[in-house]
């Protein structure tokens, strides 16, 4: 194998993005991944200069792949093998705010809900 390209499973999972090579495959054949605009399969080759488009956990990511990793290492070396668009880090950070704004209006308990709280909860989410 080069070390100009990486099968794109290989890469998602040597950079950190998910936690087995397996969730990594899952994802790009759910079609959660995308290369330079393309819906991609786990043997797409990726090289440097490539657009990678990720859905993961409702968040997306907007990366420039600029190195290939040899192992799945440290996250700093993960970490540098891309660069993240300010647009997309943004957007991250404020869909992530919103959530936890709207955890903090739900009502709290101490374990399990009571009646009362499940009605509330059920009315919240308009069941």
């Amino acid at each position: 194998m080069s070390n100009d390209s990486l099968r794109l499973d290989r890469w998602l999972w040597f950079t950190r993005f998910y936690k087995t090579r397996t969730a990594a495959s899952a994802a790009v054949n759910g079609g959660h991944v995308r290369v330079n605009g393309e819906r991609a399969r786990a043997a797409t080759s990726v090289r440097i200069g490539d657009a990678v488009q990720l859905v993961r956990q409702q968040s997306t990511y907007e990366l420039t792949v600029i190195g290939m990793p040899a192992r799945r290492g440290p996250a700093k070396d993960a970490q540098a093998c891309y660069d993240e668009s300010e647009a997309s880090v943004t957007r991250r950070e404020k869909q992530l705010a919103e959530l936890r704004r709207d955890r903090l209006q739900m009502p709290m308990t101490r374990g399990k809900p009571d009646k009362h709280t499940r009605r509330q909860l059920r009315d919240r989410k308009g069941r």
